[in-house]
């Protein structure tokens, strides 16, 4: 009964036979590991678009709702911030295994007669993977997108003669908005993943058409079979690529910036890592000769990379004797290395703004300055050493969430000067603080919860620093934060969306030439302090 349902099934659908034909297949016998990077590929490609699918159950594809989508994804869906790591480190992952098959196949010349298509396909479907970090580097919608769109949109309105039309197709005639947001959207979601699942199947389709390139030493040895032996190369390959990839979704938090602010204007937009080397490029051309940077290399290399199986028609060779080819790799690999390092060393340093990391809880923004600091004093102290807030694994003190639904602040203030009257037996020392000081730590623990706990062990340490030199100066006197101060100065909240950084350090110096009428009086603050009582003061909601 068994064979006849197997008969069956192979007659009406013919899978098993042609899944037979692909696994029996004859490889060569130099076939390796050195041929893992397409297999990889592919399955990056498949994690990808499963990632992808899973955040569009999740994800507005308008601007603004997009972002908080985001944020709901990241902060509230069950694995979200897993699901949107892989995705994120996958498209580096992509890229990285990619360039890598690619030159695999350019040392081991197995580009060569008839296997032309096959190559041409590969620079394509190069081409498209870089159209994905393109196309995907909008949809979060935060400032970083937002400017390196921005950027992006107008090299490609530079084109000549095409200029206008792409500024057109791509939506950005004038400002990014939902228009250019629908655009790239689009381009994303629904037009390269078909295009992609088309350019593999038929990149596989010619791989398997003329066989696994073979090399000199192959002429005289018997071919193998694709399964078992390469397929459990392949099968190794993929479960070490998928272990990295893993292991940075889980390690390596991937960040996520304020909301989209077109008015942000001092913001410095900065590219993902692969198209860093575009950027430099893109520096060593001005005026009018801005143009060999953006059409002229490019279309060059392209074309280059289409050409290669009709430039090198040689017969095939030994990969150890492929002197010339070691050395195109090498100095390119030398050029991307150096316009890419270059990058980053003139990658200036970002704004206290642009360090928050939105991707996790901020309820820190809405305490207020004395509290704020209070997380300062914690940190100094070192309290976390001894006790956990809303932690599961307990510590030699007790849990500090909610701490205020069992002790008073006075209670507190007295265990912190003499821990152990208050609690006979205590081993905690005394902290040695000021009075404002200790009110400070009183009133961040009086806040914990265990739902905000989180909130506050990341807060960022230029904030918490700014707040405790804003207590400090006793700014509170004459300055509101959220709710709490006197008004006889203006109210601090959405300061950054009034003020900028060089105004505020102006007025720090020197307030009278900037607010005639204040009472003032100036602050000689060293650098770091400056930096963080101004990073504090724009992080403020409205």
């Amino acid at each position: 009964m068994k064979d006849r349902l197997q008969a069956w099934f192979d007659h009406r659908t013919g899978l098993e036979t042609a899944i037979r034909k692909f696994l029996y297949e004859e490889i060569p016998a130099s076939s390796g590991w050195h041929q893992v990077f397409g297999s990889v590929a592919a399955f990056l490609f498949m994690v990808q678009a499963f990632t992808g699918a899973l955040l569009a159950f999740n994800f507005a594809p308008t601007p603004g709702d997009a972002y908080n989508s985001l944020r709901y994804i990241l902060t509230e869906v069950t694995g979200g911030r897993l699901i949107r790591g892989l995705h994120h480190w996958g498209a580096s992952m992509i890229v990285v295994v990619v360039v890598l098959h690619m030159v695999q196949v350019f040392l081991y010349g197995s580009y060569k007669k008839p296997r032309e298509a096959t190559w041409m396909v590969g620079v394509v479907l190069l081409l498209l993977t870089m159209a994905y970090g393109l196309t995907g580097y909008l949809l979060p919608w935060d400032n970083r997108a937002y400017w390196g769109t921005v950027v992006a949109t107008q090299i490609a309105a530079s084109i000549p003669l095409v200029g206008p039309y792409l500024s057109r197709l791509l939506g950005s005639v004038g400002d990014i908005g939902v228009v250019t947001f629908a655009r790239f959207y689009g381009l994303h979601v629904l037009l390269l993943p078909p295009a992609t699942t088309f350019l593999i199947a038929m990149h596989i389709y010619l791989v398997r058409k003329h066989g696994v390139a073979p090399t000199v030493e192959d002429e005289t040895l018997p071919k193998k079979k694709f399964y078992p032996e390469q397929v459990f190369k392949d099968t190794v390959a993929i479960f070490v690529a998928f272990a990295i990839l893993f292991t940075l979704a889980v390690a390596v938090r991937v960040p996520l910036e304020r909301l989209a602010d077109p008015t942000d204007t001092a913001y410095i937009p900065r590219p993902e890592w692969y198209f860093l080397f575009l950027f430099q490029t893109l520096k060593l051309f001005g005026g009018s000769l801005e143009v060999v940077g953006t059409v002229l290399l490019p279309t060059l290399a392209i074309l280059a990379l289409m050409l290669v199986p009709f430039g090198d028609r040689g017969r095939v060779t030994r990969v150890t004797q492929r002197t010339f080819a070691f050395a195109v790799v090498l100095l390119v690999g030398t050029g991307w290395a150096a316009l890419t390092l270059a990058a980053v060393r003139g990658t200036p340093q970002p704004s206290a703004a642009a360090q928050i990391d939105f991707s996790q809880p901020t309820d820190w923004m809405q305490l207020s300055p004395v509290e704020l600091a209070g997380i300062g004093y914690f940190r100094r102290e070192n309290c976390q050493s001894c006790h956990t807030i809303g932690e599961s694994k307990p510590k030699v003190g007790p849990d500090l969430a909610n701490v205020g639904n069992r002790r008073t602040g006075a209670w507190i203030i007295e265990h912190f000067k003499h821990p152990e009257v208050m609690v006979p037996g205590s081993s905690m020392p005394a902290i040695h603080l000021s009075t404002a000081q200790l009110n400070s730590l009183t009133a961040l623990l009086l806040k914990v919860t265990a739902q905000n706990a989180e909130a506050m062990q990341v807060a960022p340490t230029f904030a918490v620093a700014g707040a405790m030199l804003y207590q400090e100066k006793f700014c509170g006197s004459c300055h509101q934060v959220n709710g709490v101060g006197t008004k006889v100065g203006p109210g601090l909240n959405g300061v950054g969306n009034r003020r900028t950084t060089t105004w505020l350090k102006q007025h720090f110096n020197d307030p009278r030439k900037m607010s005639p009428d204040t009472i003032m009086p100036p602050y000689a603050f060293s650098p770091t302090d400056m930096d963080n009582v101004i990073g504090y003061l724009l992080t403020l909601p409205e």
